[in-house]
């Protein structure tokens, strides 16, 4: 396993596989809080989603019918003059928390009728072009969370996806390879304590030199 990882042999390679390993749970630990912001911030803003979501369809709903009323009373063409002079704008503030970049909120801006403007044909169009104005700002409200709830929801998933490759894969194959690695060490410490006790048992024995030498020093 550790030969897999091209981790260095013997002591430096444990060295190093506690080095990756320190890393790995490091990089879990990092995930694992971006994974909770992520899913804080995508469940606030699936709520939020709901209530612009209702927002938006009743406020369609109640537009729809005030210029099926405007249009039954004035016509095509009082519809056409009763319509803004100019495109709406839109402005989006963004938000990027943990490097995920969003559209937090959206605010719409309808132009006002000129002051030399005709003046709208009748009562509901008057109505039918303020609730339109509403329905817009209900509109972008709604597309604004929408594209923020896609957004957190990818990358919640790619998120979780890295934890799963760490978590459940590389953290394992560095404990492995580490365990391999510590048990060759220690059979080699073993061998090596093996090879001193017998080198100084030959060096001690009955039949060494330091034998003779004291047999000859004696009386």
């Amino acid at each position: 396993m550790a030969g897999v990882l091209h981790a260095p042999p013997g002591r430096a390679g444990r060295l190093w596989l506690h080095h990756r390993l320190d890393l790995a749970r490091k990089g879990a630990d990092l995930l694992e809080h971006k994974l909770r912001i992520l899913r804080t911030e995508r469940e606030r803003m699936a709520l939020r989603q709901q209530r612009t979501s209702t927002a938006w369809q009743s406020a369609s709903r109640e537009a729809s019918t005030w210029l099926l009323r405007g249009l039954l009373v004035g016509g095509e063409r009082s519809v056409r003059l009763a319509s803004a002079p100019a495109l709406a704008e839109v402005e989006i503030v963004w938000e990027q928390p943990m490097g995920v970049r969003y559209p937090a909120e959206a605010t719409c801006t309808v132009p006002e009728p000129d002051a030399d403007a005709p003046p709208v044909g009748n009562a509901a169009l008057v109505t039918a072009r303020e609730l339109h104005r509403r329905a817009l700002e209900a509109a972008v409200r709604q597309a604004a969370v929408e594209a923020a709830v896609r957004v957190l929801e990818a990358e919640e998933r790619a998120t979780r996806r890295r934890l799963r490759a760490i978590a459940d894969r590389w953290i394992p194959r560095l404990e492995e390879a580490l365990a391999e690695v510590q048990l060759e060490l220690e059979e080699e410490e073993h061998a090596d304590g093996v090879r001193l006790r017998w080198a100084a048992r030959r060096r001690t024995g009955p039949g060494s030199r330091t034998a003779e030498t004291s047999e000859r020093a004696g009386p």
